[in-house]
């Protein structure tokens, strides 16, 4: 499947997906964010294709000019990963070496909005909001909220992350890290 479309497309996008496919994909949605709140990385790791890209970008308050045309202004990544940099953090996690995460966040990651968007061989294109809450020490807690755009393979009679495109509502992160998956 191409790169990932105009992002105006997520809201436009108008695509009949069965109520089969639909609530195929969201359990699948729903496994993986459990398995990230409970810990489970390795488990979560075999989700995700060989060649998964997994990215964050920033908000930003520019203004724009035009937003007849769509022009947005330049973002950044906040993070750029691939299957092999988050089995780096996975690892580093197992270690008890990744000191933003001792003692480990407790994370409740909630999904919603999910709309197929396109559906192309193997692949499905999908949109959803996104909150995640994490909870570190005392006064550490912070929510992100967002949307997202995947993409999802088909394989052995499930699903595998081939791509996902985080943005973050806020424009200024108000937390000291992002040591957690979103």
């Amino acid at each position: 499947m191409d790169d990932l479309t105009v992002k105006a497309a997520s809201s436009a996008a108008v695509y009949k997906a069965s109520p089969e496919l639909q609530h195929d994909v969201e359990q699948f949605l729903y496994l993986e964010a459990a398995l990230i709140d409970e810990h489970h990385f390795r488990e979560w790791l075999d989700l995700l294709a060989e060649d998964v890209t997994y990215t964050l970008d920033t908000n930003t308050l520019a203004q724009v000019r035009d937003r007849r045309h769509g022009i947005a202004p330049p973002t950044t990544y906040i993070f750029h990963e691939n299957k092999y940099t988050l089995e780096r953090r996975v690892a580093r996690l197992e270690t008890g070496m990744a000191w933003a995460e001792e003692p480990q966040s407790r994370t409740r990651h909630f999904i919603t909005n999910v709309r197929i968007t396109g559906e192309m061989g193997d692949e499905i294109t999908l949109f959803c909001n996104y909150a995640v809450h994490r909870a570190a020490k005392a006064r550490d807690h912070h929510t992100f909220y967002g949307t997202r755009q995947d993409i999802l393979r088909r394989n052995d009679g499930g699903w595998l992350v081939v791509r996902r495109a985080l943005e973050l509502d806020e424009f200024v992160l108000m937390t000291a890290n992002i040591s957690i998956f979103l």
